[in-house]
């Protein structure tokens, strides 16, 4: 390994704007419990497979029907 690298012509990621952003959120356990036996059984990370779902519903612009009676 070098002991010195030279940056001078390096260039900023293009991809860094899609980089994820790390928020804190609160949910209730049973929604993670379930996302975390659906990520057990599918192979991925319950907080991806979480992301992944939510970005479903913001792109075909799903909406909560939210009614109180």
């Amino acid at each position: 390994m070098r002991e010195e690298y030279d940056f001078s012509k390096s260039k900023k990621n293009p991809y860094a704007s899609q980089l994820k952003k790390p928020i804190t959120i609160r949910l209730d356990e049973d929604s993670v419990t379930y996302f975390k036996s659906v990520s057990d059984e599918v192979g991925i990370p319950y907080q991806s497979l979480i992301n992944l779902y939510l970005r479903d519903c913001a792109a075909s612009h799903r909406k909560l029907n939210l009614n109180w009676k």
